[in-house]
C-alpha cells in the first residue's frame, strides 16, 4: 500500500541511525585493536613480521568491502554455518577497518624522526619502551586528523551493510522508499542525518587539532 511520507517515517529513520552507530563504534573498536596490532607488526624490527602486516593490508584494502560482507554473511553459509547480518557486518567491518587504521598509524609512527627512536635507544629503553614512552606520545597527536577523517568515512560505509539485510539508516530508508515512493525524499532526508553524524565530529577533530597543537 503506497501513503505518504510522514513526520513519523523520519522519526523511524532517526531511530535507524542508532543501529548505523552502534555498527561503527563496534567496527571501530574491532579494527582498532587489529589496526594496532598492524601497525606495530609493520615497524617491527623483524623482517617476518613487517611482511605479514603488510600482506594483510594489501589483501584487506585490495578487495572491496562488499566482498568482504558477502564472505562472511553468503560465503560462510555456504559451508554450513549460518551468522546472522550483525555478526557478518561486525567481522567485515572490523577487517576492513583494521587495514586501513593500521597503514594510518604506521605511517604516524613512521614520521616520527629516527632520531627519536635513536634517543630513546641511547637511554637503554628497549623496542617496546620507546613506543611507549617516546614515539606513541608523538604520533598521537599526528594521528588524529586522518584517525577522525576514516571514522566519518565508516560511518559513511555501514550503508553498505544493507545489502545484507543489516536495518540501518540506508536499509530503513529502502523499506520507507518501498512503502511511500517518495525516493527523493526519503534520501533527502537519510542523506542529512548522516550529515548532522558526521559534520560534528570534523569540527571536534579540528579542535583537538588546535588544542594539542597538531600542525606544530
Amino acid at each position: 500500500m503506497i501513503r505518504e511520507f510522514t513526520f513519523t517515517d523520519v522519526l523511524y529513520l532517526i531511530a535507524a541511525m542508532r543501529w548505523t552507530l552502534a555498527l561503527t563504534a563496534i567496527a571501530f573498536l574491532g579494527g582498532g585493536i587489529v589496526g594496532l596490532t598492524v601497525a606495530l607488526l609493520r615497524v617491527s624490527t623483524f623482517a617476518p613480521l613487517r611482511w605479514l602486516g603488510a600482506l594483510y593490508v594489501h589483501a584487506v584494502q585490495g578487495t572491496p568491502l562488499l566482498a568482504w560482507l558477502f564472505v562472511f554473511f553468503f560465503g560462510l553459509s555456504i559451508v554450513g554455518i549460518e551468522v546472522s547480518p550483525w555478526i557478518a557486518a561486525a567481522a567485515a567491518y572490523s577487517i576492513y577497518a583494521g587495514a586501513f587504521l593500521g597503514e594510518i598509524w604506521r605511517g604516524c609512527l613512521q614520521a616520527i624522526p629516527r632520531t627519536q627512536w635513536e634517543a630513546g635507544a641511547s637511554l637503554g629503553l628497549g623496542f617496546a619502551a620507546q613506543l611507549r614512552y617516546i614515539i606513541v606520545p608523538q604520533a598521537t597527536r599526528l594521528a588524529i586528523p586522518p584517525t577522525v577523517g576514516f571514522l566519518v568515512q565508516l560511518i559513511k560505509n555501514t550503508s553498505l551493510a544493507a545489502v545484507i539485510g543489516f536495518i540501518e539508516l540506508t536499509r530503513e530508508g529502502q523499506l520507507t522508499t518501498a512503502t511511500t515512493f517518495r525516493p527523493f525524499s526519503v534520501y533527502i532526508t537519510v542523506a542529512v542525518l548522516y550529515f548532522l553524524l558526521c559534520f560534528p565530529l570534523t569540527q571536534w577533530s579540528r579542535r583537538l587539532e588546535r588544542s594539542l597543537h597538531v600542525a606544530r
